[in-house]
């Protein structure tokens, strides 16, 4: 191996999660900002969306309509890329997806995102067209994260 390059970890091995510094969570945590979600295509390209997303405690969770293809990609390959971004400030956050298929589950997490990206009346008005959809959740288990904030 020639002495720049460095040495690729153990493909067989889980990464290990990563602690969200405490102001990139609180920049999170602000409502009303949307998250860029990156996911890979079949052919190696990456696939880009805008989405709603939510902090459940530290873990950021994102939810979508069965079907669509960025969940399609994550549940063919559970990598992610998520940045969201105000101004001149952004958290990005690179991990992998568990994912909640789990009916329950999901519905009450779009109706939680609806609730907190749209007026009350819209909100409802989504949260009942959410119902006679399948749903599914990723709970995003974060491996790397990289905050510019206030710089």
């Amino acid at each position: 191996m020639l002495a720049y390059h460095r040495a690729m970890p153990d493909p067989v091995s889980a990464p290990t999660a990563t602690a969200f510094p405490a102001e990139a969570l609180e920049f999170l945590r602000t409502p009303g900002r949307y998250a860029v979600v990156a996911t890979i295509d079949p052919d190696g390209r990456p696939w880009q969306v805008l989405a709603w997303y939510r902090l459940d405690g530290t873990t950021v969770v994102l939810n979508s309509l069965v079907g669509r293809r960025w969940p399609t990609n994550l549940v063919r390959d559970p990598r992610v890329s998520i940045t969201v971004s105000h101004d001149h400030d952004w958290v990005s956050v690179d991990g992998t997806v568990e994912i909640v298929e789990e009916q329950t589950t999901a519905q009450a997490d779009i109706a939680a995102m609806a609730r907190a990206y749209d007026p009350p009346a819209e909100a409802a008005e989504s949260i009942v067209r959410f119902q006679g959809q399948r749903r599914v959740t990723f709970r995003v288990r974060p491996e790397r994260v990289h905050a510019e904030i206030g710089e």
